[in-house]
Order: C-alpha cells, then sequence, then structure tokens
C-alpha cells in the first residue's frame, strides 16, 4: 500500500510541472474564412480558442500584397465582435453570429465599405452568406478560390 501512494504522489507531483493544456494550443480549431469587399475576394484562416477569443488573418485574391489581421471574441449566446488591421492602413470592425462551434457569418465596417464573411465553410455552402459582385460566383480554379462569372 505504501508503495502504491508513493508512486501516485511522484505521479501527481510531475504532472504539476507540466505546463496546462490550454497554452498548448490543445483547445484550439483553425477554419477557413471567405469574404468578400466590393468586387474583392479575400481568403485565409480563423483561430478560435476554448474560451471564445481567436485571431482572423485574411489576403485579397485580387492584389495579394492586401492582408487583414484581427481578433476577436464570441459566445454562443451574444456573437461575437472585432477589430480589423489591413496592410493598407485601413481598420474594420467586425461583427459575426456564430451558428455553430466552428462556423458563422458577418459583417466587417470599412471606410470603403461593408465586408461580408463565412468562417468554417466550404465555398459553396459560404455563398450565400456573401454579397457576391453581381454576375460572379465563387469557383476553386485548381489552385486557388476566385470570383468567376456566371
Amino acid at each position: 500500500m505504501y508503495k502504491v501512494l508513493i508512486s501516485a504522489l511522484a505521479a501527481c507531483i510531475g504532472l504539476a510541472g507540466l505546463p496546462p493544456l490550454a497554452s498548448a494550443g490543445v483547445f484550439s480549431a483553425t477554419g477557413a474564412v471567405v469574404a468578400i469587399l466590393a468586387d474583392d475576394l479575400f481568403v485565409g484562416e480563423a483561430e478560435g480558442h476554448l474560451n471564445g477569443t481567436g485571431t482572423v488573418a485574411i489576403r485579397s485574391q485580387m492584389t495579394p500584397s492586401l492582408t487583414c489581421r484581427g481578433e476577436f471574441a464570441s459566445s454562443a449566446e451574444r456573437g461575437g465582435s472585432g477589430k480589423l488591421v489591413c496592410s493598407d492602413g485601413t481598420t474594420a470592425t467586425f461583427q459575426f453570429q456564430r451558428l455553430t462551434a466552428f462556423r458563422g457569418h458577418g459583417v466587417a465596417s470599412f471606410s470603403r465599405g461593408e465586408m461580408r464573411f463565412a468562417y468554417g465553410f466550404s465555398p459553396d455552402e459560404a455563398a450565400p452568406y456573401l454579397k457576391l459582385p453581381t454576375g460572379k460566383k465563387l469557383k476553386h480554379n485548381g489552385t486557388k478560390l476566385a470570383l468567376v462569372d456566371l
């Protein structure tokens, strides 16, 4: 019995020195983001954490040097909000609705207009949540997602 107690105590002491699992990225998920601003398609990724916070990074397909990064906070009850900062100096605030823990859609307000976005969806699934330019549709052209004529 004494050996069992010593072994259990040693195991607890060993585990106490390990970092928490959340800091190791175990409780996070990454998903695709598709967004439309005017006639420009943006694609990228968002990473969300168990506590409802996360980051997003997107880039313009029309002007690949144009990138936006941001942070957000969300809850299942209230949805989420955040802020984007882009490489051209523009900023935006955004709000989104979580449909599931891994999917949702929202709107970002830029000085040059409204950006609609969806995350966690395939391009076909995302399209109804986006405001596609007239006469355009989303299509994967083999190497990247693009806006193409109908």
